[in-house]
């Protein structure tokens, strides 16, 4: 857990900036309150203290706590799915081990119901927005998907983008049945990384 003393002051005089950085400081600082607290302390209100600005900067960001929640949930997946990205985009493109990884990040990610992201997801049931934002953030895993298996493979670019959109169905399946005691992690990431290398046609046999 954080220490709490790495967060803004309360009642802090707001350093002036731009629209885009001042957005960015308001959302990590939401996940610094969910992160130290629960996703139940998060209010606009709450917010605005913990950031150091008045409350009418954070509603010209937020109108209201359910759209908070919403761009946070965006916000920590377009995060982590960057990261990764870039993460194998600095490694060579072994596809055996790139595979491996991607199956592994993937389930272990999708899995994880005691992280922020799903704190956040959870204090969202019940919101018209959250199937749409679900969809969103499955069409970015599938563009991630694309990037990372693009250089191991030979298939048109239409046919991997298919391809990939049934591998994050099927990622999902498996971190259900993770969560559920279906299968076990291993059982999962093995199942996973064998149905993308079946479908990108890259033997990972060793």
């Amino acid at each position: 857990m954080m220490e709490k003393n790495n967060s803004p002051v309360s009642g802090a005089p707001a350093r002036r900036l731009s629209k885009a950085k001042r957005r960015k400081q308001l959302l990590s600082t939401a996940l610094q309150i969910v992160r130290q607290e629960n996703a139940d302390r998060l209010t606009l209100g709450y917010l605005a203290e913990r950031a150091g600005v008045s409350k009418p900067v954070v509603y010209d960001h937020f109108a209201t706590r359910s759209a908070l929640l919403i761009e946070l949930y965006k916000w920590i997946d377009t995060e982590r799915v960057k990261a990764f990205t870039d993460a194998m985009a600095a490694q060579p493109a072994d596809p055996q081990e790139t595979i491996r990884m991607l199956a592994s990040a993937y389930i272990l990610c999708a899995s994880d119901i005691t992280d922020e992201f799903h704190a956040v997801g959870a204090a969202m049931a019940g919101s018209e927005e959250k199937s749409a934002v679900f969809q969103e953030l499955l069409d970015n895993c599938v563009d991630m998907f694309v990037s990372v298996l693009k250089p191991c493979v030979s298939m048109p670019p239409r046919a991997l983008l298919q391809c990939c959109i049934g591998l994050v169905g099927a990622g999902e399946a498996l971190s259900v049945a993770l969560t559920r005691g279906r299968l076990d992690q291993n059982e999962a990431v093995d199942a996973f990384a064998s149905l993308i290398a079946g479908a990108v046609q890259v033997d990972i046999r060793g």
